[in-house]
Parts: structure tokens; C-alpha cells; sequence
């Protein structure tokens, strides 16, 4: 199947991030979120973005121009008509599912629903899809307009076209695909749970976090695991934590941290809310 359209739900970080590199491969790009104000928070946020880009010299005003014409923006259902859409709303299975099969009711027999989860089972969201053949999950990584990685997870229930499709597709926004089976952490958070859960067992230790940030850099890591953290966001961070320990019976080694429960609880999410293990305020990040 050909894709010419993207539709993707939920205006967020990771959302708009998602409908920049739509945007930028030249694909009719719809951001749908039902907050209007999310909605204007990414339009800003993406403008500014490209404007920078513009600056140094790295883009042309009419690239620009051109880029902002693929990026259309709503806030009702019943308009999101595309061939591929990719969700990046709450981490609940219940929700995506539901949005989901709203939008089956509206859209064509052949379109793809993407679940963009970093913690979820991707088999238990196909599971409630009238169409479960259609359904797979593109997993992208923060910032998304920039990183090349793109995990493409494929559940018993997903068909080949679904698959080459989305593998094409992804290439096509300029990612590199990593076809991977449906699994607890998929693949790059499965191997990347003891980088920050260990970090978070030596500071809970007291060992200072700017120290295991400085020696793991100085090592060849380009960011330290709290550093990452802070990126990533602690409330998915510790999500992805939580659901892998749960989906694997609950292994010592994969206890989530106390202390990254309490940030979160603390609404200490990082860059996006101006203060994680280290403090943004200055110049947090706009959710």
C-alpha cells in the first residue's frame, strides 16, 4: 500500500515531533489533539524550531515554507482521514484502542494504525482492533524529527503488507528501521533498563548524579543516564520501568527506583517541566 497521508494523534513532544519529520519527507501531515492549546503549543514550537534551523544557515526560507504547508492542524475526529495513523496520546491501552477503532469507523478498509508506545504490549492494543492485521507499533525516539532509529514491532496478528509498508515509510521520514517481534521493552528500551536503573541504584546510594553522568560520558556514552532521563521525560521513563518489570514477572534486577517514582510524584518529569535531576528553569522545555 502506498501512504501519502499521515495523520498523528496527540500534539505532545513526541507527537509534534513526529509531524515535523512527516512534514519534512513531503507528506501531507494532520497533528490532531483534542486541547486546542496543545495544538497551539506545537504550532509554536515547530515554527521556532525551523525558524532556528533558517538561522543557521541549515535550511532555506523556502524549504520552510514548504515544510509548514504539509503541517495542518485539528482538534475534531471526524476530520482525520489518512492512510497511516500513528498515536502518541496517554499510555493507556484502553485509549488507544479506543481511538483506534473511531478511526477505522471513518477512514478506508487499508489504512494502518501505529501505536508509537514505549511501554505497552503492542499485541494487547491489535487485541481490541476490529482489524488487528492493520495494527503494528513504530516506536521513535526523542527528538523525533531527529533521531534516525525507528523500531518497527510486529505482532502474530500483523500482515505483511501492514509491515512493508511502515518499513518503507519510515525509511521514506529518513529513519533507519529495526524490525523487531512484540516484546516487554521491545528492543532498545529491553537493553537499556540497567543503564538507568543501575545509575538510579548507585544514587540511591548517595553516589552523586553529576558524577555517574561525567564518568559515563567520559567513557563514549554521548549522555549520561540522568542527563537522559531528564530528556526522555521520568514519567515515561519509569512507565517503560514499571511495565517491563510487570511483563517479565518481576525480576530483582529490574525493580524500578523508588527515587524515580518520587520525581515523578513530584511532577519532577525533567526538561519538560523544568526540573528532573537537574534544574531547566531558565529554560524548560514546553510540553
Amino acid at each position: 500500500m502506498t501512504i501519502n497521508s499521515i495523520c498523528i494523534c496527540g500534539a505532545g513532544t513526541m507527537g509534534r515531533g513526529i509531524a515535523l519529520a512527516s512534514a519534512r519527507a513531503g507528506f501531507f501531515t494532520l497533528l490532531f489533539d483534542l486541547d486546542s492549546s496543545a495544538l497551539d503549543r506545537a504550532d509554536e514550537a515547530i515554527k521556532e524550531q525551523l525558524q532556528q534551523s533558517v538561522s543557521r544557515n541549515k535550511l532555506t526560507a523556502e524549504e520552510e515554507f514548504r515544510i509548514l504547508e504539509h503541517i495542518h492542524y485539528t482538534s475534531d475526529l471526524q476530520t482525520c482521514l489518512a492512510d497511516l495513523f500513528i498515536e502518541a496520546i496517554v499510555e493507556k491501552t484502553e485509549a488507544k484502542i479506543s481511538l483506534f477503532n473511531q478511526l477505522a469507523e471513518l477512514n478506508h478498509s487499508e489504512c494502518i494504525f501505529a501505536t508509537n508506545t514505549s511501554s505497552l504490549s503492542v499485541t494487547g492494543i491489535a487485541r481490541g482492533i476490529k482489524n488487528p492485521e492493520r495494527v503494528i507499533g513504530l516506536h521513535f525516539f526523542n527528538p523525533a524529527d531527529r533521531m534516525k532509529l525507528v523500531e518497527v514491532v510486529v505482532t502474530p496478528m500483523t500482515n505483511s503488507l501492514t509491515v512493508e509498508s511502515t518499513t518503507r515509510l519510515a525509511e521514506e521520514l529518513g529513519k533507519t528501521p529495526v524490525i523487531c517481534k512484540d516484546a516487554p521493552g521491545f528492543i532498545v528500551n529491553r537493553v537499556a533498563r540497567p543503564y538507568y536503573i543501575e545509575a538510579l541504584r548507585l544514587a540511591e546510594k548517595g553516589v552523586p548524579v553529576e558524577q555517574v553522568d561525567r564518568v559515563m560520558e567520559a567513557s563514549g556514552f554521548r549522555m549520561g543516564p540522568f542527563r537522559l532521563m531528564d530528556l526522555i521525560g521520568h514519567d515515561v521513563n519509569y512507565a517503560v520501568s514499571v511495565s517491563v518489570y510487570e511483563q517479565l514477572d518481576r525480576p530483582e534486577r529490574l525493580r524500578p527506583s523508588v527515587l524515580q517514582q518520587e520525581k515523578v510524584q513530584h511532577n519532577e518529569l525533567g526538561r519538560k517541566s523544568g526540573k528532573g535531576f537537574y534544574d531547566y528553569n531558565d529554560s524548560p522545555e514546553k510540553p
